[in-house]
């Protein structure tokens, strides 16, 4: 190990219980998607007392922070989320939420705190780096929305970034094991918003009324069997309603029934072709029940594609790090969604996931019951920042 890497490490290693104690007041103190104004401010005061210039973005959600007075050489970007979820916290520890409702059941609590450890670790050591790392963290407001990447791209985030990195948390992967995958990691996702609309009335006299109820069944059980046969089979395609809404009273037929779902696929003609077919769906129901059917498509994040030299770069990292064991390669891409892709329409980047078991089961994200192992905070402070360094070196060359 150079004398860099150890001094990096063994500086993350010292501040292990401050980015703990980060991590738990977050945790107890979650702010939902839009309402990240408290944390942000928090995450750039801890950044000040390292001396490290944090701009709050125009909206009062996010921050933008880089060493005070760096020079104007392309920067390598670190990102992390801060927002939290409305779930109930379920966990009963000493750090649970505070806040009825409102949980950091995903993790993002954990990554502005590795984040911060990694800003820490940089700030500390920039005198014993082998060459010169001009570096960027966005801490970054809304991803569970997938609105807060853009916002941040759009007030100058990217600008002047040559490379951008980001992780999260992995329940499903054990403590300290890392895994990445070249090309495509995530899904292109789409909302679906429908209205079914038609005329009410009794629900003993079902033939004087246009039923809604009836229509949107037929309508989401057409959708759910016909797609999968519309989309060809080696290029995955989900359609999944999540919410349905129409009526209040077991006798009476609603006049509207209100629908609203998500498409997820792994390219972009898939997606053009679950949008034809699900508006080609929409007109058959229609035209056999008599109902009017409006579907509205709401484009979300792209899929997260992985620059090949980038994620090679930030893999050998993880190998000086961790070790060759805790590299793990990803087989396919997930269904999942993530905004990070917003950033990588600008910049090459890789995306990672870092492994939070403990032992086999442990609750999944978006769980009342999820919670991070402290013992990740520490790697993925080390991961990051050694990464940047890494990815610095192109740039210094």
């Amino acid at each position: 190990m150079d004398a860099w890497q150890q001094a990096l490490d063994e500086y993350v290693d010292s501040k292990a219980d401050q980015l703990i104690q980060i991590r738990r007041h977050l945790h107890a103190n979650p702010e939902p998607s839009g309402e990240e104004l408290r944390t942000s401010i928090y995450v750039a005061g801890r950044l000040a007392d390292k001396d490290i210039q944090g701009d709050i973005a125009g909206s009062g959600r996010g921050v933008v922070a880089e060493p005070r007075g760096q020079s104007e050489e392309p920067r390598i970007a670190l990102r992390a989320d801060i927002d939290a979820l409305r779930v109930d916290d379920l966990k009963d520890v000493e750090y649970r939420s505070r806040r009825e409702g409102i949980a950091h059941a995903c993790g993002h609590d954990a990554h502005t705190a590795m984040l911060l450890g990694a800003c820490f670790a940089l700030q500390a050591c920039r005198d014993r780096l082998p060459w010169p790392v001009h570096w960027r963290a966005i801490f970054q407001p809304a991803e569970e929305t997938s609105v807060g990447a853009r916002e941040l791209v759009n007030e100058g985030a990217v600008d002047n970034v040559s490379t951008i990195i980001g992780l999260h948390v992995d329940p499903q992967r054990r403590l300290g094991r890392i895994g990445f995958r070249s090309g495509t990691l995530t899904a292109f996702c789409t909302e679906l918003h429908v209205t079914v609309k038609g005329s009410g009335g009794h629900a003993a006299r079902p033939h004087d009324t246009v039923d809604p109820i009836a229509a949107a069944v037929q309508f989401a059980n057409a959708v759910y069997q016909f797609i999968p046969r519309a989309i060809d089979s080696r290029d995955p395609a989900v359609v999944t309603f999540g919410s349905i809404h129409g009526g209040a009273s077991q006798n009476v037929i609603p006049h509207e029934v209100k629908l609203a779902g998500t498409a997820r696929t792994h390219s972009r003609a898939s997606r053009a072709t679950v949008e034809r077919r699900v508006s080609e769906i929409a007109s058959g129901i229609a035209q056999s029940s008599g109902a009017t059917i409006e579907v509205a498509f709401k484009p979300g994040p792209d899929a997260v594609i992985n620059d090949p030299r980038v994620t090679g770069v930030c893999k050998e990292t993880v190998r000086d790090v961790l070790g060759e064991e805790a590299v793990e390669i990803i087989d396919a891409p997930s269904m999942g969604g993530e905004d990070f892709a917003e950033y990588l329409t600008y910049v090459p980047g890789c995306f990672f996931r870092l492994g939070i078991a403990p032992r086999d089961e442990v609750p999944f994200l978006h769980s009342g019951h999820f919670d991070v192992d402290d013992r990740a905070l520490v790697i993925g402070a080390k991961v990051l920042a050694r990464c940047a360094v890494a990815l610095a070196k192109r740039d210094a060359a």
